[in-house]
């Protein structure tokens, strides 16, 4: 038995527009999803899910994942979670040259389905990571990376990019793209999640974003524009990291905050891109409301987080009032502080 946990992701900059060659800087977050990966005698393969904003459900397949659960909850999400499971146990076979293997699988997450924060990604990484280990193939982060995409890529349609699996992989910030992804050093930042209870449809926001893209050229250009803010946001964390922002290293350094006038700067820029996501259609009236509860209670910025639609929004607050003023909030279900993941995936004890 191997028990494999990886970490959820914010976007400070980026979603939507890393689809198309723009780069994007998401933010392991410590929200995370542990795959437990037992091998088995037989080619079965036996899932059993504790949370995944689900009420829990177990099935076993062998072959596909045709067998659907019966739970009292959308369609679409079952469909997703069995999904990237599948997913994910197709790459472990492929790397560990075991096409015939067998586990029984269980995950556990406390990162809603769904919501914009990397919920998939972290199950895909953890899920490939449990299993090739289970079967004595490990294999290195950047392969981890790299078959956690292809899984994503499947399951979404060819719609996914390399951000959220990744960043889950490595921890951290990262910056991505197209296939160009590296770590980046950045500061601690004070981040605040709001929580709609929602999810989006990914592959439809994403496809939907697409088709404005070809049908008007200001659409395009609002993609472009996207990559404009990530790049110029990009800057100020290299700037932050050279004039040495506390937390800026890759380890944690507790209470210290970053300078308030980069905490402005990024704001701002968040700012600026959860308008121009909301130009391509991609937000929602909870996710605004949130965004602008956040802006009032004084959060240097905020913005959706992930496809949009509804789910997460991301604030920079180092005081609490940003999490007071959502917790009030008509539409969000929860809000909480989310610490930087310094950590990507790694193996827990069982």
């Amino acid at each position: 038995m191997t028990v494999c946990e990886a970490p959820g992701k914010v976007y400070l900059f980026g979603e939507h527009a890393v689809v198309y060659g723009e780069p994007a800087v998401p933010a392991a977050i410590e929200r995370r999803a542990a795959v437990t990966a037992e091998p088995r005698s037989d080619d079965h393969v036996r899932v059993e899910a504790e949370d995944l904003s689900l009420n829990g459900f177990t099935v076993e397949y062998s072959g596909g994942t045709g067998d659907h659960p019966d739970v009292d909850v959308p369609t679409p999400l079952v469909e997703a979670a069995m999904g990237y499971v599948d997913a994910a146990v197709r790459q472990a076979r492929d790397a560990a040259d075991a096409p015939d293997a067998g586990f029984d699988i269980t995950v556990e997450s406390d990162i809603p389905l769904g919501a914009g924060l990397g919920s998939s990604a972290a199950v895909v990484v953890a899920g490939i990571d449990a299993a090739t280990r289970a079967l004595g193939e490990p294999i290195d982060r950047r392969e981890l990376a790299d078959r956690a995409y292809r899984a994503e890529h499947e399951v979404q349609d060819g719609q996914a990019s390399r951000a959220d699996t990744f960043c889950s992989t490595m921890g951290g910030a990262v910056r991505v793209e197209g296939d160009d992804c590296e770590p980046i050093e950045a500061p601690n930042l004070p981040f605040v999640v709001g929580f709609d209870g929602g999810a989006g449809d990914t592959g439809e926001l994403v496809a939907g974003v697409g088709e404005l893209r070809e049908e008007y050229g200001f659409a395009a250009d609002t993609v472009e524009s996207i990559g404009d803010v990530v790049r110029t946001g990009e800057a100020l964390l290299a700037d932050a990291v050279a004039e040495g922002a506390p937390g800026s290293g890759s380890e944690p350094t507790g209470d210290a905050e970053p300078p308030a006038e980069l905490l402005a700067e990024l704001g701002e820029l968040m700012d600026f891109n959860h308008g121009l996501l909301s130009a391509l259609g991609v937000s929602a009236r909870s996710l605004d409301s949130m965004v602008w509860a956040a802006r009032n209670a004084g959060a240097h910025g905020a913005k959706l987080t992930g496809a949009g639609g509804g789910g997460c929004i991301v604030a920079l607050d180092e005081s609490d009032a940003t999490e007071t003023a959502l917790s009030f909030t008509q539409g969000c279900e929860d809000a909480f502080r989310a610490e930087l993941a310094t950590e990507g995936v790694r193996v827990v004890e069982p």
